[in-house]
């Protein structure tokens, strides 16, 4: 049960907020700088902290059907473009909108009335992933792969289920002005989650082999996802500990048409009537911000397995050197964008999200270098770190808080929609070029990003009213 009836005052919605955190999108407001001590104070309230244990949560999940997976299914045997279609489970993510509105909205019975709409959700959805997980564990692709992908699905469906309740939770538990700090704790807890669903998930792995010489055992990869399954509690004990937001009350529906109008339509239409032709540009932005770490992140698993790398260096990088930099990266991001602005950080995010996949193509001239690993893991993890506060807070900033959740859940849907289409032939295109180019390729890919930002930031976006 919550801690307390409704959140404190500093967590509730201000009354201006029932449109976007634009201040952070014009450039004349986003000069405006705040004292450094407010800035750092945020962090430390209820609603900031509380996003650090949700945000694991939701970034546990992510690599356990990418990244994850994709090293203990090369280790199986399976080929490099098998696995780059299987990416594809990615695509979950990319169609997300389709059932947003009835998170946003629809009640779950009895679990609505005793958590509230949004805990109702994220407790049923962490639920199906947690399932879909212990069934994954108990299965080895190497003897039949068709149920790994399947439980791959219901993890995705989960994941994305859950994506979507939580940034609704995350919109509406703070004003506008505290959503970049929000977001840095939430990509703070999401980018830990992802080095113990990652980092450790290997080390458990290799930690709980048994036959000396053994290039695969199924039998450690399964204690690997029963514990990433069992880590899944944590979100779900937040959530039960956790305040509801400020309950908005929703215009009674007339009829099924009137419910599928309020509910599908009306979403999509505030948003292209509050932004009009500059709406075309802000969705281009969105669709392909993310694409050079996405389309290049199903293939680093393999490359490391390729180059000789082991689970436990891997582990270990990534568990120090990844932790580290991550920290510093979705800080530096959230502080930054508080400070000077989500546009100019969005920009520099950009830039070094590119220029990291430059040092992957380096990294495949090493040979096998652990010092090397450890630069391009740290440098990685630091541009990610600091592009996706900055986009998270962005995103936020453009939805209208009476459709929270289906708009967030339209524009993180199109982040991920084209890159995981893409990044379906990573495999392939690897197997016809090499390691070197495929790298070399996704750092172009994020040139077109830095003319959109650009141009997202000489754009005045008008204030809601």
């Amino acid at each position: 049960m919550p801690m307390s009836d409704k959140p404190p005052s500093s967590e509730l919605p201000t009354p201006g907020a029932a449109g976007a955190a634009s201040t952070s999108l014009s450039p004349a407001s986003s000069a405006r700088k705040n004292p450094w001590r407010d800035v750092w104070h945020v962090y430390t309230e209820a609603a900031t902290l509380r996003m650090l244990l949700l945000g694991f949560s939701a970034g546990l999940p992510l690599l356990l059907v990418f990244g994850t997976l994709s090293f203990w299914l090369r280790e199986a045997g399976i080929d490099r473009t098998t696995i780059g279609y299987l990416s594809w489970v990615g695509l979950a993510y990319g169609f997300k909108w389709v059932w947003a509105p009835l998170v946003d909205r629809l009640p779950i019975p009895l679990l609505t009335r005793w958590l509230g709409r949004r805990r109702s959700w994220l407790l049923l959805s962490q639920t199906i992933i947690m399932t879909a997980l212990v069934a994954m564990a108990l299965t080895d692709p190497k003897l039949a792969l068709q149920p790994v992908v399947w439980c791959a699905l219901a993890v995705a469906f989960g994941s994305a289920t859950q994506d979507i309740a939580l940034d609704a939770y995350r919109i509406e538990s703070a004003d506008p002005q505290r959503q970049a700090a929000l977001a840095a704790t939430y990509q703070t807890g999401y980018r830990i989650a992802m080095i113990w669903a990652g980092a450790g998930a290997l080390w458990i792995a290799a930690r709980s082999e048994v036959v000396d010489g053994a290039v695969y055992q199924h039998g450690a990869w399964q204690t690997a996802y029963l514990v990433m399954a069992a880590s899944m509690l944590l979100g779900m004990a937040t959530v039960l500990f956790s305040p509801e937001p400020l309950r908005r009350e929703l215009p009674p529906s007339k009829n099924a048409a009137d419910w599928l109008k309020s509910a599908l339509i009306d979403p999509f239409a505030d948003f292209l009537r509050r932004y009009g032709k500059q709406a075309l540009l802000i969705l281009a932005l969105i669709a392909v911000y993310r694409i050079s770490d996405v389309v290049m992140g199903i293939m680093a698993n393999p490359f490391y397995v390729d180059m000789g790398y082991t689970k436990d260096e891997v582990a270990a990088v990534t568990k120090i050197f990844g932790v580290i930099m991550t920290l510093v990266g979705a800080f530096m991001g959230g502080a930054l964008a508080m400070r000077f602005g989500v546009m100019r950080v969005l920009m520099l995010g950009a830039v070094l999200s590119a220029a990291s996949n430059l040092l992957f193509a380096w990294l495949g001239t090493r040979g096998h270098d652990v010092n090397a690993l450890i630069l391009v893991i740290s440098a990685d993890n630091l541009s990610s770190g600091i592009a996706s506060a900055a986009f998270i807070a962005y995103l936020s900033s453009l939805t209208n808080v009476n459709y929270s959740a289906t708009q967030y859940a339209l524009f993180s849907s199109m982040m991920l929609l084209l890159p995981k289409f893409l990044a379906g032939y990573s495999g392939k295109y690897v197997d016809a070029f090499g390691y070197s180019h495929f790298f070399t390729a996704t750092a172009l890919l994020g040139l077109p990003v830095l003319l959109l930002v650009w141009l997202a930031s000489r754009t005045k976006v008008p204030q809601t009213q």
